[in-house]
C-alpha cells in the first residue's frame, strides 16, 4: 500500500503542477489576444490595417485645392522670412 502510494504522490504533484502552468499560459494567450484586438481596432481607425502581407496604410483623402492651398502658403512664408532678412541686411549696410 505505502510503494502505490508513494508512487501516485509525485504523479498526482506533477500533473497539478502541469495544469497550473498551462492554465497561466492559457491567461496568457488571452490577455494577449484581447490587446492584439484592440490594437488592431486603433490602429483601423487611423488608417492602418494589418493584414498577412504585413501593414497597409491608407491615405486619407485631401483635396487638390487644400493641398495647393497649403503648399503655397509655406513658399509664401519661406519667401517673406527671406526677403526679410535680406531687407534687413540691407538696411545695416545702407545705414553705415
Amino acid at each position: 500500500m505505502a510503494s502505490i502510494l508513494g508512487q501516485i504522490i509525485p504523479l498526482v504533484i506533477a500533473i497539478a503542477l502541469l495544469s497550473g502552468t498551462a492554465w497561466v499560459l492559457y491567461q496568457i494567450y488571452l490577455s494577449l489576444a484581447v490587446m492584439r484586438d484592440s490594437a488592431s481596432e486603433r490602429m483601423g481607425r487611423s488608417n492602418v490595417v494589418f493584414t498577412k502581407d504585413g501593414v497597409r496604410v491608407g491615405v486619407r483623402a485631401m483635396q487638390n485645392e487644400k493641398y495647393v492651398d497649403k503648399t503655397q502658403s509655406y513658399v509664401v512664408k519661406a519667401w517673406n522670412l527671406g526677403t526679410a532678412q535680406r531687407d534687413e541686411e540691407m538696411k545695416r549696410k545702407g545705414s553705415k
